[in-house]
């Protein structure tokens, strides 16, 4: 079986993409639900600076990382790609917040490989050094980015704040089942079903 490398980004992909929405709502008194997410931009959809969200984000975000919940599926999909596949994850969380990530991972036996916080969103130079052969990503300009820079297809895991035109090589996927089934038809035979 050949061996391949998946690159997966973590917040809104592993994780679900609703996932602080009950903090956001509690913290900036607000009602919001996953479909009111239609910007990656927070600070835009809450109406709020961006620096009273980071300050907020700062404060809070160990216990947004430590709480957040599982997509759909997530578990499931990538403990049966465990035994096939390296799974590496490649997130915009700052460095600090590795040993957090970790425990997380841990709690939850999440499988990984690798698991690499770059503090920023550019995940060109991740990818780059990285080898993956494929990438699952919820940031719309990621995933464009990524697909387009190295020839790859790329999992767009499907949210409201993400719905811009894709290239060809941007797969985009309802939830972990879906993703399956795709990554299975790019790398059929060699992915067993």
């Amino acid at each position: 079986m050949a061996h391949y490398r998946f690159g997966i980004d973590i917040d809104g992909t592993v994780t679900h993409p609703g996932t602080f929405i009950p903090h956001l709502n509690k913290h900036f008194n607000k009602n919001l639900t996953l479909d009111d997410l239609t910007e990656y931009d927070l600070t835009r959809v809450l109406g709020v600076t961006e620096a009273e969200f980071w300050k907020w984000m700062e404060k809070h975000e160990s216990t947004l990382y430590r709480q957040s919940v599982l997509a759909d599926q997530a578990l499931e999909t990538l403990n049966n790609w465990n035994r096939q596949v390296e799974l590496f994850y490649i997130s915009a969380r700052p460095d600090y917040l590795y040993h957090v990530t970790e425990e997380w991972f841990e709690r939850l036996n999440v499988p990984y490989d690798h698991i690499e916080l770059l503090g920023q969103h550019d995940k060109i130079a991740a990818v780059r050094e990285h080898k993956v052969d494929t990438f699952f990503e919820d940031k719309h300009d990621n995933a464009v980015n990524i697909a387009e820079e190295f020839k790859i297809p790329v999992i767009l895991m499907d949210t409201p704040y993400n719905q811009k035109a894709i290239p060809e090589n941007v797969h985009r996927a309802r939830d972990w089942t879906h993703a399956r089934s795709i990554v299975n038809a790019l790398f059929t035979p060699t992915m067993s079903r």
